[in-house]
């Protein structure tokens, strides 16, 4: 049964291969057939190209770093407040009867209309990128987790009741294992805005990072170059939610050996 499993499993990724790559031999036949102008799409094997010498000539790294920094500080600022806010918020019904309407007014707001004040109030520089990051992960992490806890079954509550267990025990070992499914959707979700995120306010204004390279692209119509951006940009956000998703794993597995 587990073989069958592993085949089926095989089956899947090697149909996802041969599509993927029908997909680029479209696209290269499409550009070389001068049926789309190379100005509006490049060939896929150009934007390989263009990717190899990023990274060859040392180019992407630093703009990496500067974005994946600005990420990851924003991102997990919103995590910790996001959460810390949801479970406060659900704790105590009445700071959430009183606060909702308010996060919910914020959550409504337009995040780019916000970033040119951003930019008057924190400059242009690393703060500017993590405050940004972090308005456009808080609100989906702390609607998520509000949603999550309210799951948690009644009976589990009883349970934890009778045993006498204190509030910490409960959170711990009731709420936060029963509402962490809920709560990982909105790391995973937020992972993409908050890059999308970080990867605006450098287009926007900053000296530094993938969104400043990528303007740098679009500006001097070099679109295979902008392709390659935003290739390095996709298999980035990848990576980093099959890292919370390796880390949903552990934390689960974890609390279910309680």
């Amino acid at each position: 049964m587990e073989s069958k499993s592993i085949l089926n499993n095989w089956r899947i990724v090697a149909g996802q291969i041969v599509f993927l790559l029908l997909g680029l031999g479209l696209i290269e036949y499409v550009v070389r057939a001068e049926l789309v102008g190379s100005l509006y799409l490049s060939k896929p094997t150009q934007v390989v190209e263009e990717i190899i010498h990023l990274f060859t000539q040392g180019v992407v790294y630093h703009h990496l770093l500067v974005t994946l920094g600005e990420f990851g500080a924003g991102y997990v600022l919103s995590a910790a407040a996001g959460i810390g806010t949801g479970l406060f918020l659900v704790l105590v019904p009445r700071a959430e009867a009183f606060f909702r309407p308010f996060l919910s007014a914020l959550l409504a707001v337009p995040k780019v209309t916000i970033i040119p004040l951003l930019m008057l109030w924190l400059g242009i520089g690393l703060s500017h990128k993590v405050a940004i990051v972090f308005l456009f992960c808080f609100f989906t992490i702390a609607f998520n987790t509000i949603t999550g806890i309210k799951q948690t079954a009644e009976q589990h509550l009883k349970v934890a009741h009778v045993f006498e267990a204190t509030k910490f025990q409960t959170i711990t070992k009731v709420i936060l294992p029963s509402a962490a499914p809920t709560i990982f959707v909105s790391l995973r979700v937020s992972a993409a805005t908050g890059l999308v995120g970080a990867l605006f306010g450098e287009m926007v204004a900053s000296k530094d990072g993938l969104g400043n390279l990528l303007v740098q692209a679009t500006s001097t119509y070099d679109t295979a170059k902008a392709f390659a951006i935003i290739t390095v940009v996709t298999v980035v956000s990848v990576l980093i939610i099959a890292l919370i998703d390796l880390l949903e794993k552990r934390v689960i597995m974890k609390w279910k050996s309680y």
